[in-house]
């Protein structure tokens, strides 16, 4: 327990102060050998302030889990009564203003089951180091203000490991004694010590290249094992597309000889932006239509999109500290938003983000976790790969967008590069290049910032028909989170139009001529009025078109209002949302009813809705099939003030296979229609066959709910005769979450053809693995115990990991909160073994009883009981302990 405790120190960003030593230049000499790695490093340092009066000559340097073997000063080796080394850190009394620090130190990467610093992955070297993986390499000052010059030399058995990377440009490579050899790698932008690389296997090579603007060949390589060379064309193409749109959107171009990606099956997170050496998970890079799924496709080209961004928004322009990590994720992620809109159907892309904001993020910033977009403090950085930092940071960078527009905010942009290039900058940097450029204040605007919690805006409307005046009064209120009680107003942009009889009417604020048919209001004080004129009719007001602020609004729509939204709004957002809402409010109702013991039944104008999303052959099908689903059980859970597990299970089952059973024949048309439709072409991964691909999956879907027997045939069909993964997980997912399929043993015949097709394929696997932690049926908690003793699953695999028990845990809502609370009890097993071997994984699977809280008192006690259970671990990790903690609190 005093080992835990000594650990979890909590760091604030108040206490920030700058480096006393800077690196100029850093040269690395890593010697992988079979029983251990020797790590040469030698630095060339100098004192930051070396004018500076008083203060200590002591320095020191991170470093975890090394063997000291040597450590000199300028070419003499120190005596170790000169320094002192602890389990973070080796201390050196004494040095001058400028000096050569050279250390030796021993590690065993074979062993190194956190996947942090340098590790092997299968039969290959890999490195990860963001945040602090590089003091697990050498003794390092391992913060992201402290940059360097790279030159990596690496030494390896050419047999095993022919192929030695690293950051920057070769310069050089030679054989050794023995069957080594050695490359040596430059990297001459500096750079901190997390986006260090390297990586040494027996890997192929796919190659391309690209001209940038300025007439600049860039050699484009991608490695992986010899067996998935078929599965990288996908991403090379989403990488080129991705260069060229930095190119045209941003005016970056590419700055070294050579970018490489590097694919790697044991991966904590989804990819890495190293300098000129990203390392992706191999979710992230692999796609090839008989073993990927559209959505597959869609992340590959999104995540090497993010990855590549980062070069400019993230390398070349890094962050100070920890505290301004949404500096460069929320700004590249609203980058690679843009990029797959662009890529692809604006309107789906934004649904599909707000959903994710919505169920997820907005859980998190109203648990006991919730944290500001620039955090004041942290116990463990790794925590703090958040959804908010990423999603509401990226919603922060759009909110900026859409007040300064999109000529301003490209000049921003520009001179936030230009001014900041080569250094490790602060979020307060990236708004006053806004500011500058605009002319705007941001003052208040960065509260988004440096308050957590979701705003709540309350609208009320009155129309006065006499005076042909409509009112709306804004009240705007966000609740107490861990580091706030009390919050500052927002400035709010509120994007919106009235909706008339025929359509947008146009708006005419108070005492201004205006006449356009939207507006964005900025609501900045906790109340507020706006009084439009010349409104000849009561309209519908439509509210946060595009979803223009990440915000829970309050308005009391009817639900033939919202009919008129989803039929009439010019605004493809918000026609989606009044669909989502009404499904929401049909939803609710059934919760309450079921809670109340009355029989169930489907408002008909939900029914009659649907009916005219099947049968309107006008409507995008990529938007149909969005509307057609129904809110999810995490997003009921998310807006229930107590969440009634059973009650929400069942009012959502019971929409589905009302509507499966009352629209057959449409579900059915728009099925056969579709299928027939695609049968015709070769498989593409293009957005007018996702789209059919997409509706045909959901009216299946929805026919097997509905219990309907040709349906199960159609997906025993498609299961049989798909040519693509998408057709076939589909089916296959309808087939297990089918009763009768399961009863007639078409569902275990699936599951056991389906693995024996695919066994070779660990990302198949992964799927196969999912889709049973995610059905609903009776029996979940057993399936899941059946799977972590299948033979393809690894508990020291990260995908396995997400797979299966983050894939229950988080995603199977039904079966994992039984009301004895055995499945609280093995996530927390799970949590426990996980601990030993990478903490960042196991404190990510903590989430789901973090939110203990928000459920009846029976359940919430027997999740606070494994909650302490946790708490009461020896040797809890930082990672652990900090969540557990926080949610206890």
């Amino acid at each position: 327990m005093l080992f835990r405790d000594a650990q979890a120190k909590t760091i604030h960003l108040k206490d920030y102060h700058a480096p006393d030593y800077l690196i100029d230049k850093t040269v690395l000499r890593i010697q992988l050998k079979d029983d251990e790695t020797l790590v040469t490093a030698a630095l060339s340092m100098r004192r930051a302030q070396p004018d500076r009066k008083g203060g200590s000559n002591e320095l020191t340097l991170d470093g975890q889990e090394l063997e000291l073997r040597k450590v000199s000063i300028d070419n003499t080796e120190l005596d170790p009564a000169n320094y002192g080394v602890t389990a973070d850190s080796l201390i050196i009394s004494s040095v001058p203003d400028v000096f050569e620090l050279e250390t030796v130190v021993a590690t065993k990467p074979q062993n190194n089951t956190s996947l942090e610093g340098l590790y092997k992955s299968s039969k290959m070297y890999c490195t990860q180091c963001e945040a602090e993986g590089f003091r697990k390499i050498t003794y390092y000052l391992d913060r992201p203000d402290v940059m360097a010059e790279f030159i990596t030399t690496i030494e390896a058995d050419k047999k095993r490991y022919p192929i030695l990377l690293s950051n920057g440009n070769p310069v050089a490579q030679g054989e050794l004694e023995n069957g080594r050899h050695w490359a040596t790698w430059h990297d001459p932008f500096k750079k901190p010590a997390y986006l260090f690389a390297m990586v040494a296997g027996d890997l192929a090579c796919i190659e391309d290249s690209f001209t940038t603007m300025s007439g600049r060949d860039i050699d484009l390589r991608i490695y992986v094992e010899d067996k998935d060379v078929d599965k990288c064309d996908h991403a090379m193409a989403s990488l080129k597309s991705a260069m060229t749109w930095d190119e045209e959107v941003y005016g970056r171009e590419y700055d070294l000889e050579l970018f490489m990606v590097v694919a790697v099956d044991d991966f904590n997170m989804g990819a890495m932006e190293n300098k000129g050496l990203n390392i992706f998970n191999t979710s992230c890079v692999f796609a090839k239509p008989e073993t990927t799924t559209d959505a597959g496709f869609q992340r590959v080209e999104a995540v090497v999109a993010h990855e590549y961004f980062h070069n400019w928004s993230g390398n070349r322009v890094t962050c100070r500290d920890w505290f301004q990590l949404s500096l460069k994720e929320g700004f590249t992620v609203f980058r690679d938003a843009e990029f797959s809109a662009d890529m692809g159907s604006p309107t789906v892309k934004r649904v599909e983000d707000v959903n994710l904001l919505r169920t997820m993020q907005f859980a998190e910033d109203g648990g006991p976790t919730a944290h500001p977009v620039q955090p004041a403090s942290f116990m463990e950085i790794s925590n703090f790969y958040t959804l908010t930092i990423y999603e509401k940071g990226s919603e922060i960078v759009r909110m900026i967008h859409a007040l300064l527009g999109a000529e301003q905010f490209r000049a921003g942009s520009d001179l936030y590069f230009e001014r900041h290039d080569g250094q490790a900058v602060t979020i307060e940097d990236f708004v006053a290049a806004m500011s500058e450029v605009s002319g705007r204040e941001f003052g208040q605007f960065q509260n988004w910032y440096r308050q957590a919690g979701t705003p709540r805006l309350a609208i009320t409307g009155d129309y006065n028909a006499a005076d042909k005046i409509y009112r709306l009064d804004i009240k705007q209120t966000c609740p107490a989170t861990p580091e706030c009680e009390k919050k500052a107003p927002f400035l709010i942009p509120l994007r919106m139009g009235l909706l008339g009889s025929e359509g947008d009417l146009p708006l005419f604020l108070e005492g201004k001529a205006n006449g356009e048919t939207e507006l964005v209001l900025e609501i900045t004080e906790g109340e507020q009025t706006i009084i439009f004129e010349q409104v000849y009719e009561q309209p519908v007001p439509s509210f946060l078109r595009g979803f223009s602020a990440p915000v829970k609004l309050d308005f009391a729509y009817s639900r033939d209002d919202l009919v008129q939204l989803m039929s009439r709004d010019s605004d493809g957002f918000n026609r989606w949302e009044a669909c989502n809402q009404l499904a929401l409010g049909v939803l609710q109702e059934l919760v309450s009813a079921y809670l109340a013991g009355t029989e169930l039944s489907l408002d008909k104008r939900l029914i009659e809705a649907y009916r005219g999303l099947l049968t309107d052959p006008t409507t995008d099908k990529a938007m149909v099939a969005l509307m057609l689903n129904l809110p999810t059980e995490a997003y009921l859970s998310e807006v229930a003030e107590v969440i009634e597990v059973e009650a929400i299970h069942q009012a959502r089952q019971f929409a589905r296979r009302t509507l499966g059973q009352v629209l057959e024949d449409e579900f059915m048309a728009v099925y056969q229609a579709n299928d027939a439709q695609l049968k015709d072409q070769p498989y593409v991964a293009s957005g007018e066959q996702i789209a059919m691909r997409s509706l045909k999956n959901t009216a299946l879907a929805y026919l097997t709910q509905g219990g309907s027997a040709m349906a199960l045939e159609f997906a025993s069909e498609q299961f049989q005769c798909a040519d693509n993964m998408t057709d076939s997980s589909a089916a296959l997912a309808a087939l297990v979450n089918s009763l009768a399929a399961n009863e007639g043993g078409m569902a275990e015949a699936a599951l056991q053809d389906f693995y024996q097709r695919w066994q070779d394929e660990p990302l198949v696997v992964n799927l196969w693995f999912q889709l049973q932690a995610w059905c609903l049926l009776p029996g979940g908690l057993d399936r899941v115990l059946a799977l972590l003793e299948h033979e393809a699953f690894d508990i020291s695999n990260p995908n396995k990991v997400r797979a299966v028990i983050a894939a229950f845990g988080m995603g199977n809502a039904i079966n994992f909160h039984t009301a004895d609370g055995a499945g609280y009890t093995f996530l927390t097993d799970q949590i426990i073994t996980l601990n030993k071997l990478n903490p960042q994984i196991a404190s990510r699977l903590v989430t789901p009883l973090t939110k203990w809280r928000k459920y009846p008192p029976q359940r919430a006690e027997l999740m606070k009981a494994q909650l302490e259970r946790l708490l009461g671990e020896p040797a809890l990790s930082k990672d652990v302990y900090e969540i557990v903690n926080k949610s206890l609190a």
